[in-house]
């Protein structure tokens, strides 16, 4: 199963929040099911999430719409990065 690990660098949670929160019904047409939310304990707008991904291309394509960089202006994202994951066995 593939999974997209997220980090973001927020300006403030509770305004990332409500603008993210507010496109759950894109993240599930764009097949990303959001499994896990973090905040570091040491800094609250320092944020880590796991997606679930149905497929890859159609997540591709959203995180790289002009929507998705208009959508983290206004969410306050100052910093972030995304990585697509599968399990590693073995230990």
């Amino acid at each position: 199963m593939i999974h997209m690990l997220c980090r973001s660098k927020v300006s403030d949670f509770a305004k990332w929040l409500q603008v993210f929160s507010s496109h759950k019904k894109a993240h599930v047409d764009a097949g990303l099911i959001l499994e896990h939310l973090w905040q570091a304990c040491d800094n609250p707008d320092q944020i880590f999430y796991l997606f679930r991904v149905d497929d890859v291309g159609k997540a591709e394509a959203f995180i790289s719409a002009p929507d998705a960089a208009r959508a983290a202006r206004t969410s306050g994202v100052v910093d972030g990065e995304y990585h697509f994951v599968n399990s590693a066995e073995g230990y």
